[in-house]
């Protein structure tokens, strides 16, 4: 496995994802657009922190924004551990089955912990973690490097004794 493209697969997943769930939310909802964030910076700053205003709360949302990435990163590299060296299409498609499994342990087991995520259950959710999985999926793949592949020919006993 290759521990540089999981983790960079999970930041530009984890991006990319954050940035089309917040603009979904705020268009579908009217919402504001750190809602999001609130959220996510709920499971660790408390329940408090759930009602955004129109106005930027740094430290919020840069909680938010840290926990999703450290997220994003721990679930790349155990789809990476899933998936390494199986090509690009199985990164995507396999990618994408993570993303919906992890979309059923979110939202139907975790929202006994965290019960704010349980209206956001639906389709902005669903497509978010689908796109996530195979984002980081395709990502890790595309960047994957095989370090621990012999480059050299084998060597033969009649070469080392000579």
């Amino acid at each position: 496995m290759d521990w540089r493209a999981a983790i960079i697969a999970g930041l530009l997943a984890g991006a990319l994802t954050m940035l089309l769930w917040v603009i979904l939310l705020a268009l579908t909802t009217g919402g504001s657009v750190w809602a999001p964030f609130h959220h996510v910076a709920a499971i660790l700053l408390g329940q408090s922190v759930l009602t955004p205003s129109q106005t930027i709360n740094f430290q919020v949302v840069l909680t938010g924004a840290v926990i999703h990435l450290f997220l994003s990163v721990l679930y790349s590299v155990i789809l990476a551990f899933i998936i390494h060296r199986w090509g690009l299409w199985v990164g995507i498609v396999g990618g994408a089955i993570f993303g919906l499994a992890l979309y059923v342990i979110n939202y139907y087991t975790f929202t006994t912990l965290y019960p704010w995520f349980f209206p956001l259950r639906g389709w902005i959710a669903l497509m978010g973690h689908i796109v996530f999985g195979a984002a980081a999926g395709g990502i890790y793949e595309g960047l994957e490097r095989d370090i621990y592949v012999v480059t050299d020919a084998p060597v033969s006993d009649a070469e080392l004794s000579a």
